[in-house]
């Protein structure tokens, strides 16, 4: 049986195979979230100190994610994957066991180092498995897979915690899976890996990994203290993002050097660095992250502008995550047939139409739905193969360690933008007490008239149980008055956080135009490598 031969008898279950891991890869960072009170209580820390379940393996998943790219493309991609399998797989384990909060912080860790890779050598084993005009429908369910496991994680964890009543199980569940895919993959994933260099960068991952953990810390210690402006200029934020900026440029000085001589295979090559093509499609997935950012939002903007309950908004979700999926599928299509740069367009112009419709025009349950299906499609559209071709056409031979640092982009984007989209809904909901005594005047209240410690009352607590004060005043038109101002001050909340996303939708298609004429040069000069390297594997046999 030749090569070609094989790879078709062995595809369909090694895709499968691919999609499970990335989907159960992917969930387990927001699957975690539905459960963190319950953890907490568990081993008796503080919200605080739980929160560094999700930071420890977000912070993993940056720092391994490039690295074990480049690792997949020297040594083999089938190989990296099951070893990324069998990581995720002993380190769930070992979080489900942890018999004490230190262990199970160290085991999500772990964990992440596993996590880190899966999609990145799926995509990656796409590209260099599938011809090119099949990549796109596999890598945009590839895409899909990711951006709907995030999407939809809290909602799976909560089930799972109703169902068994137990957080472990969100964790145990992922060894007999983990398990039946290093099985299933021996067998049915054809090897592949790229020609390289001799030498590994030991340097140059070392200082990416203190770069991206710097930055990313940076990140995190964002919204810990005071306001974002109060935050920003502290040391542990302001000094921890100049220190990661300050180590990035020494990397760059450092993969110039180890191109110049010739003897280190780099683990992010300066060609591609200085090259502008794959420079915008870093930035590009860095705004791609904000969606997902964005639609972190969902449930809380179906309970405060709908009035949907707080157990039931998460499952305001299901529209968006389903259209997402259709979109990725579509997407992944869309490539196949027009090419990555119309997708982009196309994408972009969706995501404008139904972010900016989430954000200007939902007033009822039917326009969510509409505007927020819409959205999911354009979602699923940018997450799955537009960008992974462009960068991989930029890329070259050093396909893994470029989608790895489009990937990284992606989750930087995706930290920073639920910080800066919380500001907004402070921002938006402390304007409540300036719109009360104007809405009850409009009513022919007088504020004055009020009970004393009433209007404390009111604005006391958390924003979610708010409407739930507002509804038992006795007063019809103190009601209505200060309902109509909580509305107004939701709306001022959440309006600017989808704005910001159909902007950051705009910007793609601005970018997409402005360099369409070099993407389609990185496309050319894939097609003429590929051939010359079948030509040269030809040769060899």
């Amino acid at each position: 049986m030749n090569i070609a031969a094989e790879k078709t008898s062995k595809v369909n279950i090694g895709f499968v195979v691919l999609l499970v891991g990335v989907f159960m890869a992917a969930l387990d960072n927001g699957i975690i979230s539905a459960a963190l009170t319950t953890i907490n209580s568990s081993f008796d820390v503080s919200a605080t100190q739980g929160s560094w379940g999700i930071t420890l393996y977000t912070l993993g998943l940056a720092v391994m994610t490039p690295i074990v790219g480049k690792l997949a493309d020297r040594y083999g991609r089938k190989k990296l994957f099951l070893i990324e399998i069998a990581i995720f797989t002993i380190g769930s384990l070992g979080v489900a066991l942890s018999p004490n909060f230190s262990l199970f912080l160290a085991a999500r860790l772990f964990q992440s180092f596993g996590g880190g890779g899966i999609f990145i050598i799926a995509s990656s084993h796409v590209l260099s498995t599938f011809t090119k005009e099949k990549q796109g429908s596999m890598l945009g369910l590839l895409g899909g897979m990711n951006g709907i496991a995030s999407v939809v994680g809290p909602n799976i964890g909560s089930f799972l915690i109703d169902l068994t009543g137990n957080w472990h199980w969100l964790f145990l569940i992922n060894v007999p899976i983990g398990i039946a895919l290093v099985v299933f993959g021996i067998f049915s994933l054809h090897e592949t890996k790229s020609y390289v260099m001799s030498k590994i960068d030991f340097l140059g991952i070392s200082l990416l990994s203190f770069s991206i953990l710097s930055i990313m810390f940076a990140v995190n210690n964002i919204g810990q203290g005071g306001s974002f402006t109060e935050d920003a200029a502290k040391w542990s934020v302001l000094g921890l993002l100049l220190l990661g900026i300050a180590v990035f440029a020494v990397l760059i000085y450092v993969e110039k050097r180890n191109e110049r001589g010739d003897a280190i295979d780099p683990i992010l090559p300066y060609s591609l660095l200085r090259k502008p093509t794959y420079a915008m499609t870093m930035v590009m997935g860095l705004l791609s992250g904000t969606f997902i950012g964005a639609i972190i939002f969902i449930p809380s903007f179906a309970q405060q502008i709908l009035g949907i309950s707080a157990a039931k908004s998460g499952y305001w979700m299901t529209p968006l995550a389903l259209a997402s999926g259709i979109g990725a599928g579509g997407g992944g299509y869309f490539v196949d047939k027009k090419g990555p740069l119309k997708t982009l367009i196309f994408a972009g112009l969706i995501g404008i139409i139904g972010f900016g419709g989430l954000g200007l025009f939902t007033e009822t349950k039917l326009t969510f739905i509409i505007f927020s299906v819409i959205a999911g499609i354009g979602f699923g559209f940018v997450l799955g193969a537009p960008l992974t071709v462009l960068t991989s056409n930029a890329a070259g031979t050093q396909k893994g360690s470029a989608i790895g640092t489009l990937s990284v982009a992606r989750q930087i984007g995706l930290t920073i933008s639920p910080t800066i989209f919380a500001v907004f809904i402070q921002n938006g909901f402390s304007k409540i007490g300036d719109l009360i005594p104007q809405k009850l005047k409009e009513h022919g209240v007088n504020p004055a008239d009020m009970p004393a410690g009433s209007m404390e009352q009111i604005q006391g607590g958390s924003y979610g149980d708010l409407q739930s004060k507002i509804d038992k005043i006795p007063s019809p038109d103190v009601r209505d008055a200060i309902h109509e101002a909580f509305q107004q001050a939701a709306h001022q909340a959440y309006e600017p956080i989808y704005i910001t996303t159909a902007v950051m939708a705009l910007l793609i298609i601005v970018i997409t135009v402005l360099f369409s004429r070099q993407y389609k040069q990185d496309a050319a000069d894939s097609e003429r490598l590929e051939a010359e390297e079948q030509q040269l594997a030809a040769s060899g046999q």
